[in-house]
């Protein structure tokens, strides 16, 4: 279903995390999780009790809320939990490549492309990479533009700026 442009998901479980950038909302239907974003980020999913949303702990959203602490804490640098986002067959394979860049690394929109085997495909992949919809743990953020430039972020640049400052532990990547 889609409201204005935007992926609408529908009977799901979700859980607002406290995060020193922002309040993050993951949301798991079933045992995986389908989203996660800031609350103020670009393509933010509508939350509605009208289309199934309810407020609650469930074991994989407290497995989430936890391990989020941890990162944001400094103390995990990969996530382990189990993921679901809902994509095109294109933007799949490009969140996959994404979940493949280590922390404390980046990557470009052109190295992903070619990474698909689609070499000329950066633009769809920097699209794909905006619309990722489990955003910090599928690590949208460390994607670039081709000359290494802090490019669009969903969650705004400032946030991707913190994510990747955060991530270097020996200092600010940008000036």
């Amino acid at each position: 279903m889609r409201d204005n442009g935007r992926m609408q998901l529908t009977d799901v479980d979700y859980l607002r995390v406290k995060t020193p950038i922002g309040t993050f909302v993951v949301a798991a239907r079933g045992d995986a999780l389908k989203g996660g974003w800031f609350e103020d980020q670009k393509y933010f999913p509508q939350i509605s009790a009208e289309h199934g949303w309810r407020a609650t702990e469930t074991p994989v959203l407290r497995v989430a809320q936890q391990q989020l602490d941890d990162y944001f804490q400094g103390r995990l640098t990969t996530f382990d939990l189990p993921l679901a986002p809902e994509g095109t067959e294109f933007q799949r394979q490009v969140w996959h490549a994404l979940a493949g860049v280590p922390c404390g690394t980046t990557t470009t929109y052109a190295e992903l492309a070619r990474t698909l085997g689609r070499p000329r495909a950066f633009h769809p992949v920097g699209a794909a990479v905006g619309r990722n919809p489990i955003s910090v743990i599928i690590p949208c953020h460390r994607a670039l533009g081709s000359d290494g430039s802090l490019t669009g972020y969903a969650g705004g640049l400032a946030r991707k700026r913190w994510l990747l400052d955060h991530e270097s532990h020996a200092g600010r990547l940008f000036g």
